[in-house]
């Protein structure tokens, strides 16, 4: 923790030498243009307003593993799978919050989603704690439904890690199907564009 307390020290208001704070956004469809890092896209707008850094990432094209359980990660403090996880890790590690959004498939989230969260968890737990302290929650965004479903199947991760969880005015789902249609969900943007300058909120105060 002694490093994240350093970097932290600056607060709100420091001087020219204090490292800008990130949020990481996660953008868990296959679409590189759907709806769901379209979204996204959005709450970085609105967190980069708020004078803290946003990074959105995408997994379209990328491919995730399922966790093993090896549990080597306890013994080398990194996962051994060899896919596009590890470059991830390293970007949530450097993260002050962190954001997942997921379209629903099958009233849950998309099977990567899970497998990247798990992962990233598991390594947690194995090593330094990392996760400890960031702010972050999830999003989902479905055409019709259990989208309470595929948040709460995400959010686990987050209070198990020991993160702080931003609210909102609602909780954090979109509706949409073709891409550009959650834009035009008004209350689910206004909920998730809350959220997000919630977490930005809570970034420069922890």
């Amino acid at each position: 923790m002694a490093g994240r307390e350093k970097k932290r020290s600056g607060g709100e208001g420091a001087g020219s030498g204090a490292v800008m704070k990130k949020v990481l956004l996660v953008s868990g469809s296959p679409r590189p243009r759907g709806n769901t890092v379209q979204v996204l896209e959005r709450c970085a707008e609105v967190i980069r307003r708020s004078g803290v850094g946003a990074e959105v990432v995408s997994l379209a094209g990328k491919r995730i593993l399922a966790c093993t359980a090896c549990r080597r990660c306890a013994e080398l403090k990194r996962c051994v799978l060899r896919d596009d996880f590890a470059p991830i890790l390293e970007r949530v590690r450097r993260a002050d919050g962190f954001i997942v959004g997921a379209p629903v498939y099958f009233g849950t989230a998309r099977g990567d989603v899970m497998n990247l969260l798990q992962r990233i968890g598991m390594v947690n737990r194995s090593g330094d704690r990392f996760l400890a302290g960031k702010v972050g929650g999830p999003i989902a965004i479905a055409r019709r439904g259990s989208h309470t479903a595929t948040i709460q199947e995400m959010l686990m991760f987050f209070l198990i890690s020991d993160m702080v969880v931003a609210g909102s005015t609602y909780w954090n789902m979109v509706f949409g199907r073709e891409p550009g249609e959650a834009l035009k969900d008004r209350e689910g943007m206004e909920t998730v564009l809350h959220f997000a300058e919630n977490v930005a909120r809570l970034v420069k105060r922890l």
